[in-house]
């Protein structure tokens, strides 16, 4: 069936990266499957993707955790994109972990530029800038730490704790959305 919305969380494969910051966004999808999914995740390698379905309301919702790692996941949004015919401007979410929102501070917005997520810039490169976007605070970086290496990390256990409470906020501006 086709769905009405697709709502795709970025993040890296493998159980290596599972706990680390730069997965908030598989976090986030995960939570919503479990919310308002019918199903397991299911491998579809013609989307280099996990997917699963569900229904926000009445409508159809396709979640989607790109297998592709991180600075490769318009690849997969793209096969996504293209399969279902969507429109990036009104059927795409995607949520991604953002260092330039504080700690627990989301943000929607419905277009735009990638910032400095190399997901959302390879996002960008294969379907352009219209498509909504919810972002997950993460907070900076020590000055001088290597970035890569802070957002592919295990952050603390207080900051863990805050980053699962606010897991639960996604929930309303993802359900507006498909409103």
């Amino acid at each position: 069936m086709k769905p009405s919305f697709v709502i795709v969380g970025l993040g890296n494969p493998g159980s290596s990266h599972a706990e680390t910051r730069h997965n908030l966004g598989f976090k986030a999808v995960d939570l919503l499957k479990e919310k308002f999914g019918a199903g397991e995740w299911e491998d579809r390698q013609k989307f280099s993707a996990l997917v699963a379905e569900g229904k926000i309301g009445e409508s159809v919702v396709l979640f989607v955790k790109p297998q592709t790692f991180m600075n490769r996941s318009g690849e997969s949004i793209r096969k996504i994109v293209d399969f279902f015919k969507l429109d990036t401007g009104t059927q795409l979410l995607i949520i991604s972990d953002d260092i330039d929102l504080p700690i627990g501070e989301i943000r929607m917005r419905t277009s735009g530029g990638p910032g400095t997520h190399n997901g959302l810039k390879s996002v960008v490169e294969q379907i352009g800038e219209n498509f909504a976007r919810l972002r997950i605070g993460l907070g900076a970086p020590q000055k001088g730490e290597d970035l890569a290496a802070w957002v592919l990390s295990v952050p603390p256990e207080g900051e863990r704790e805050t980053l699962l409470r606010v897991m639960e906020s996604v929930i309303k501006p993802v359900e507006d959305f498909v409103g």
